[in-house]
């Protein structure tokens, strides 16, 4: 009913940089949460599931000469079952392999009460495809399968041992004592299902967030930034489009660090993020590109353009004081560099603009400066 991926290899830990085997108590704690969880997930489904199944049995053994032992089998697995399989299951030292084990349960329960009720046509085929509904969601093939297999093992095993005859043929009154089974529990497994997937997406996009993010900035990391770098090249080449890009550096940073401490340093970085998210477009792209360098990625927009925003950079941190260091003003220094098609890939617009950042270092920081392209 629920999509999960069990590992084998919850003792054997892993490998971390430098040849260093990371302790598997953190991996086998992690995965007997997610045991627990989805022995959870699969307990409120199999109360609904075993209690409306059960009116389904039920109504056709009432019309066949069985033994009250089997009367009493049959109300201890429809209402009392699902409370103990979960009690199981949650305190098992392995929760996902208990309640693996309990589906199997429920395969080969379901195979005793399609042969007790001679394989009755409607309900047998509810039960059938309910439990494989479940395996196919829990486990997939493998579970489907090993679940199908017991099915028929008790199937035969019941009908060898008990000689019940076979009777098909499902009565009206059986069809609609079976209907509240065929509308309730596909409607929960299809809400459940909704959840899960709305959980999935929502956990998607937080790794993706994650992923492409600085942590810190918020801005996109250098590895995202430079394949959106990669993107707006091949753009350029493609459509012969304009596009800008600069390399910002953040002045005597290390001096900032060893003067007011690395928390100062880190609210420098983020007042300069602020001020390009204010001050530049929404569609430009900003990236943190190093410690304290940015980058920024200007599409369609000329190199006087990107200059005179820069300009507009400047004015903000101009008028900004850092909070635990008033009488520090923070300037930056900026490599510009716009795109030219003789360009032979992106690197080596990157590495334009970098060239011209550099320049503007040496030449005293706090400064503006262009690539030369023709060079």
């Amino acid at each position: 009913m629920f999509l999960i991926i069990m590992s084998d290899e919850h003792s054997s830990g892993r490998w971390l940089p430098g040849g260093i085997m990371e302790s598997s108590t953190y991996l086998d704690e992690d995965s007997h949460r997610s045991g627990r969880r989805f022995a959870r997930r699969l307990y409120i489904p199999r109360i609904i599931g075993l209690a409306t199944g059960f009116f389904c049995v039920a109504s056709v053994l009432v019309m066949q000469p069985v033994s009250g032992w089997w009367w009493l089998l049959l109300i201890t697995y429809g209402f009392i079952w699902p409370h103990f399989a979960w009690q199981t299951a949650d305190r098992s030292s392995d929760p996902a392999g208990a309640e693996t084990r309990n589906l199997m349960i429920d395969s080969l329960m379901g195979g005793v009460w399609i042969a007790l009720m001679g394989f009755n046509a409607l309900p047998s085929a509810l039960i059938l495809a309910m439990i494989s509904m479940n395996n196919v969601g829990c486990g997939g093939l493998k579970l489907f399968l090993g679940g199908l297999g017991l099915i028929t093992f008790s199937c035969l095993l019941i009908t060898g041992l008990f000689q019940i005859p076979v009777n098909l043929e499902t009565t009206p009154s059986q069809v609609w004592i079976c209907l509240p089974f065929l509308l309730i529990y596909p409607t929960y497994f299809g809400l459940v299902s909704y959840r899960t997937a709305l959980k999935l997406s929502e956990h998607k996009r937080r790794l993706m967030h994650m992923s492409t993010r600085d942590g810190m900035t918020g801005v996109y990391n250098r590895r995202h930034w430079e394949h959106l770098l990669h993107g707006e090249y091949d753009n350029c080449q493609r459509y012969q489009r304009s596009a800008t890009l600069i390399l910002i550096d953040i002045d005597h940073f290390k001096s900032i660090n060893d003067s007011f401490g690395h928390d100062v340093g880190d609210e420098a970085i983020l007042a300069i993020t602020e001020h390009l998210q204010l001050t530049l477009r929404i569609t430009d792209v900003i990236g943190r590109f190093g410690g304290d360098e940015f980058g920024v990625i200007m599409s369609g927009t000329s190199q006087e353009s990107a200059i005179q925003a820069i300009d507009r950079v400047r004015e903000y941190l101009g008028e900004f004081r850092l909070p635990h260091a008033p009488h520090f003003c923070l300037r930056i220094s900026v490599g510009v560099a716009e795109f030219d098609k003789s360009m032979v890939n992106y690197r080596e617009w990157l590495k334009s603009s970098d060239v011209a950042l550099y320049k503007a270092k040496n030449l005293g920081r706090s400064r503006t400066e262009v690539a030369d392209i023709a060079a």
